[in-house]
């Protein structure tokens, strides 16, 4: 993997950060600019946004967290990034408050829609804020992980109550108030007016795999990195995976809702 993140933070990033790569690289030579602009919602202390202004973009990152923006432009300073990174407190609802509409090339939403009161809404504001032909990530917790991971834990009440709640959540100490299945992530982008490039299955071995075997086990780090890119694409995974990943694209005459 080329991005210079963390080994064990790439086993829960490698496959997001490799596809979006890709999309960028495509975005790049479409646009014939070598600096795009990105809008990251949900960023956070900036896992994705610091690498992404090391590759030379501009990225802009919406997060309601005080505490987690100061985190952000710490990193982005130690980084020598911080000319290309800027902070802004918000969220997905009052996304324009503080963004440009119809204003970036790359829009990632990762985290943000299990925690929104209406997913539909935040995927609409995420796509108004694309160009023509930009592109959207978004990343949010999969059903199908949380019941597998309640299982294997001998929850097994709990693995059964998040499979049949509307929402996906295992009690009233589930932590994540949503959990989606890949159609219902798919049909958010479909109809907010994407059309789907890739749809991927995140951690679908990497939270279930002992750590100390990860850590000590010569060579395991790497092929488990294989394993995950390896089933990512298969959909037979996305309904285990502990996240699930999609690609949303714009077209190049502004079809996206709301741009």
């Amino acid at each position: 993997m080329s991005d210079p993140m963390r080994p064990r933070a790439a086993l829960r990033t490698a496959v997001v950060w490799d596809v979006l790569q890709d999309a960028l690289e495509r975005r790049v030579k479409a646009t014939g600019r070598q600096a795009l602009d990105v809008l990251d919602t949900g960023g956070g202390s900036g896992n994705f946004a610091v690498p992404l202004a090391r590759l030379g973009h501009r990225v802009t990152v919406v997060d309601p967290s005080p505490n987690a923006l100061f985190a952000l432009e710490r990193r982005a300073a130690e980084e020598g990034v911080a000319d290309r990174v800027h902070g802004v407190q918000g969220d997905a609802r009052g996304l324009f408050d503080v963004a440009e509409r119809g204003g970036y090339d790359v829009v990632l939403c990762h985290g943000v829609l299990e925690y929104v009161d209406d997913p539909a809404e935040g995927v609409r504001n995420t796509v108004a804020a694309l160009r023509p032909g930009g592109v959207l990530s978004l990343l949010a917790a999969g059903l199908g992980g949380a019941v597998l991971a309640r299982a294997l834990a001998g929850h097994f009440t709990e693995a059964r109550q998040a499979l049949g709640d509307p929402n996906g959540r295992w009690g009233e100490g589930d932590p994540v108030p949503r959990r989606f299945t890949a159609e219902q992530l798919t049909g958010l982008v479909r109809g907010a007016g994407l059309e789907v490039g890739a749809v991927h299955g995140v951690r679908v071995f990497s939270d279930l795999v002992p750590g100390v075997l990860v850590d000590t086990e010569p060579g395991a780090m790497e092929a488990l990195l294989k394993l995950e890119a390896a089933a990512a694409e298969l959909a037979a995974f996305h309904s285990v995976a502990t996240q699930l990943h999609v690609l949303g694209e714009a077209g190049e005459a502004g079809e996206a809702a709301g741009a």
